[in-house]
């Protein structure tokens, strides 16, 4: 076999691309509106919508992973390189899950369910920095945008210096 099932495929495209959204368009689009604003709810509700479907297509992805059959782990040339691999795959899986974890953490403490969602008419804290989920949030994000440039620099290594056809066991196409 040597492509990965194409769920997974999928699943890796769709939700790479929300996760750039996410961190990338909608993490400093909200940080530029005040939370005086009346403006920010409906973004911020888009966002927190955004951020569980991601953790919801994460949790369908490692399903999808560990009870499917998968190529052979990959061969870098180099032992170092193939462990970190592995262990940056699993740490982009492990963020992923606490930047929606640590979300829910703000969304929680500063009742934005009811804020945003409800019908309470109640308005957002005047800033998020008191809540420690929202630190937390903000490292996540540094760590996954670092995590996500090094999966793009492992595509390149791959692609152009190995040249060893490792990008389409993560696209479209027939199983064999």
């Amino acid at each position: 076999m040597t492509r990965y099932h194409p769920l997974l495929v999928a699943m890796h495209w769709l939700v790479a691309i929300m996760i750039i959204i996410a961190v990338f368009i909608g993490g400093p689009s909200l940080t530029a509106i005040d939370n005086s604003d009346p403006g920010k709810i409906m973004p911020l509700g888009g966002h927190i919508v955004w951020g569980l479907v991601i953790g919801t297509l994460m949790l369908i992805r490692l399903v999808t992973r560990l009870r499917s059959q998968k190529p052979p782990a990959a061969d870098a040339g180099n032992e170092m390189l193939n462990k970190g691999a592995k262990l940056s795959h699993i740490a982009l899986y492990v963020l992923v899950f606490a930047m929606v974890g640590s979300g829910i953490g703000i969304a929680l403490s500063a009742n934005l369910f009811d804020i945003v969602f409800g019908s309470s008419g109640a308005t957002l804290p005047v800033d998020f920095s008191g809540i420690s989920a929202r630190t937390a949030h903000g490292v996540i994000a540094s760590l996954i945008t670092l995590f996500v440039a090094l999966h793009v620099l492992g595509w390149g290594y791959h692609q152009f210096i190995r040249k060893d056809g490792l990008f389409s066991r993560m696209w479209f196409g027939k199983r064999s």
